[in-house]
């Protein structure tokens, strides 16, 4: 159970919420959770539950409040944040966890100690600000807290958003931050600093014109609304644009060279600096396993690339996150060297933060890598992580011979439809390949003293890749350690221990977690509910749980074998691969094991209620 302060007031229980009602009880609670962890003093209490003039009994009205709030408690099994009445006042104690104000300033901090690394600190500024629904404190009654507390939070989330708007200007994303900038620019007319974003952002994306109206609109505003003109940063900014002056990814467009030294400037009429999107292949260390996967992508690569005319021909690699895609590709395309002398590229997508490049940007990159490789001679890329169909279709046109390898959660039979190719679908390791990567990764010394156990580690990985190669760097790394205790370890807790400290992408939490964040919540929280109902579902299994009619149900499915969380499908059930299975339980631990019914139902089945208020 946790407590949403970054919006209306609200408990979350999974899936599941109560925003509370507008009384007294909601009024204690906020304000004892905008200072949790600390001591409030009763007086602070009653001023904000009932102003400057209380009533005689505000003390035992209070104490009244307190026995509602604990009542209520009980009542939703709030446990891990208890309140307790010290000496002058109260406390309730929360953390990241529980309470998603603490969440969000860990966060904000987590990102200001990524300064070095640009696209982590902006990956981390996102998760912060993800946690913001709504309107502040939209359903508590109480002048004091609104007048001198949700400014202040508001004034929190604003400086983390202009920080991310810098982070998008440095590395390049501009048009990705044109969105958010026009939000914020409106419901924010009188911060420049948003203004100066946007119209940076409109400059570096060649909107000249949009830019210099956008500055002369802010003018406008504040010599009506404010009588003054624009600050000196953005009157700088508007020169450098009649100028048609370069803008470097400081982030601070407009400021003097002595304020701060500017990074290599970019030009606005070209494609915006940004992260190296295109770079050469290196082989995957200890590699091992999917000999027929990589003997069919090979086959296909090799035996119809020399014969097919027009585009590049087309291969598609697709499976569940972590199922080893882009370690396939990266294999075979490094086994090719003498079939594809053009070169093998690798092209990344998809960035850090789960967000995928623009393909504009990234087909402006690959058309200038492919201009310095010798003429007719067949090239071989790996587009890596591919978001989508539409993605993929720029890049396939600026590559005319040679062949391409895309990987994707996602089946993209929508590119296959449209430019042919084959697809290869990946699923978890056999037995066998397990046991071969522990082998190849910890000596067959180390595996072969104690083969039962090393056969029970790859079963709590759910024969995983991303699974088993945490799991082996974890042991590699304690070479004392025996396979034994790590087994026993491991099946505690597989979806949860399965993580590497200084990696995070070698997370089972975070790549699922990153995964299940790029769908719509609507998708999300089915793939958590089919993943409840055992390995494998069909339609009218999961209709009941999903509150939909068989049909409604089966599309949803569909969907979520799309998007690489299940696998299989109509006529078949479809089936969630262990590993999802132990995160999503994990994830979602109150969502009751559903059996499935053993016979088809031939009506539609009643929608859950809403949640209740309180």
């Amino acid at each position: 159970m946790r407590f949403q302060l970054l919006g209306p007031l609200s408990l979350h229980d999974g899936p599941e919420s109560v925003v509370l009602q507008p009384a007294k009880p909601t009024v204690l609670l906020t304000a004892l959770l905008l200072h949790a962890n600390s001591v409030v003093s009763a007086d602070y209490l009653q001023r904000a539950i009932w102003g400057e003039e209380q009533p005689a009994t505000a003390k035992a009205a209070l104490q009244t409040c307190v026995l509602r709030l604990r009542r209520l408690f009980t009542k939703h099994g709030v446990t891990e944040t208890p309140i307790e009445a010290v000496p002058g006042g109260y406390r309730i104690t929360a953390g990241p966890h529980t309470l998603d104000l603490i969440g969000f300033r860990e966060r904000v901090r987590r990102a200001a100690g990524l300064t070095h690394d640009p696209q982590a600190e902006l990956a981390a500024l996102r998760d912060a600000l993800a946690l913001w629904q709504g309107p502040l404190l939209a359903n508590v009654r109480s002048d004091l807290l609104h007048r001198d507390e949700v400014p202040r939070l508001a004034e929190e989330r604003l400086r983390a958003v202009e920080r991310l708007g810098d982070l998008h200007l440095r590395l390049g994303r501009c048009g990705e931050a044109l969105g958010d900038l026009w939000e914020v620019t409106r419901a924010h007319p009188g911060h420049e600093r948003f203004h100066e974003q946007l119209v940076e952002a409109l400059y570096r994306t060649g909107r000249q014109a949009e830019a210099l109206a956008e500055y002369r609109r802010v003018k406008e505003y504040l010599l009506q609304e404010l009588g003054v003109d624009p600050g000196a940063a953005l009157q700088r900014l508007e020169l450098a644009i009649l100028r048609g002056d370069t803008l470097g990814g400081t982030g601070h467009p407009g400021r003097a060279a002595t304020e701060e030294p500017p990074l290599p400037a970019t030009p606005a009429a070209s494609a915006p600096e940004g992260p190296e999107l295109v770079t050469a292949l290196t082989p995957v260390p200890d590699f091992a396993g999917r000999a027929a996967e990589a003997a069919a992508l090979t086959t296909h690569l090799t035996a119809e690339a020399a014969h097919r005319p027009g585009g590049p021909l087309t291969v598609v690699l697709s499976g569940a996150p972590g199922v080893g895609k882009s370690a396939l590709a990266r294999h075979v395309a490094t086994q090719l060297a003498d079939r594809f002398p053009g070169g093998r590229l690798l092209v990344r997508m998809t960035g850090p933060d789960g967000l995928p490049y623009d393909p504009v940007t990234v087909a402006g990159q690959l058309t200038r890598a492919l201009k310095a490789r010798p003429p007719g001679r067949r090239t071989l890329l790996v587009l890596d992580d591919a978001a989508g169909a539409d993605q993929v279709r720029p890049l396939l046109a600026a590559c005319s011979g040679g062949a391409v390898v895309v990987t994707s959660r996602r089946g993209l039979a929508g590119l296959v439809a449209t430019h042919g190719g084959r697809v290869v679908r990946l699923g978890p390791f056999r037995p066998a390949e397990s046991h071969a990567l522990l082998t190849a990764v910890l000596g067959a010394e180390r595996v072969d003293a104690e083969p039962d156990e090393a056969r029970r580690i790859a079963e709590s990985c759910g024969h995983h890749p991303l699974a088993l190669r945490i799991m082996t760097a974890r042991l590699l790394t304690r070479p004392g350690l025996g396979l034994a205790d790590s087994a026993r370890w491991l099946a505690a807790d597989p979806a949860g221990r399965l993580a590497l400290t200084d990696a995070p992408g070698l997370s089972v939490p975070e790549v699922l977690g990153e995964a299940l964040g790029r769908l719509e919540p609507r998708l999300a929280d089915a793939f958590l509910r089919v993943a409840a109902l055992g390995p494998a579902a069909g339609a009218d299994d999961a209709a009941p749980a999903l509150g939909l009619c068989e049909a409604d149900a089966e599309q949803l499915l569909d969907r979520l074998a799309d998007a690489g969380f299940l696998e299989e499908g109509p006529p078949g059930p479809y089936r969630t691969l262990p590993l999802l299975r132990a995160w999503a339980r994990r994830r979602a631990p109150d969502l009751p094991a559903v059996h499935p019914p053993s016979r088809p139902r031939a009506h539609r089945p009643e929608l859950p209620r809403p949640a209740e208020k309180v």
